[in-house]
């Protein structure tokens, strides 16, 4: 899969495995990909896939959360991230 180098700034890319990692491939191109990522990993996991993992994440902001919620037609209490809060504050916006 050819992702966006800059998605795993804090982890050898070379380790990443798609399989085992999905969920949190997933969480960072929802948050900070780009369109090309998106596409990226529609074509390798598929709709349904990324569907199932979504509800699953543990955290969302609420930019993403609005978006999965209405892509993939899915209430937003459904979000495991709906549920659970961000244990530290967001920075202040001036």
């Amino acid at each position: 899969m050819n992702l966006s180098s800059y998605l795993f700034w804090d982890v050898d890319q070379k380790n990443v495995d798609f399989k085992a990692h999905s969920r949190f491939i997933i969480s960072r191109v929802l948050m900070k990909g780009t369109l090309n990522d998106w596409h990226e990993i529609k074509k390798y996991y598929g709709k349904e896939f990324i569907k199932n993992e979504v509800v699953e994440i543990k955290y969302l902001d609420n930019l993403t959360l609005n978006f999965c919620s209405t892509y993939f037609k899915i209430p937003k209490s459904n979000f495991k991230c709906s549920s659970t809060k961000q244990s530290y504050r967001e920075h202040w916006n001036y």
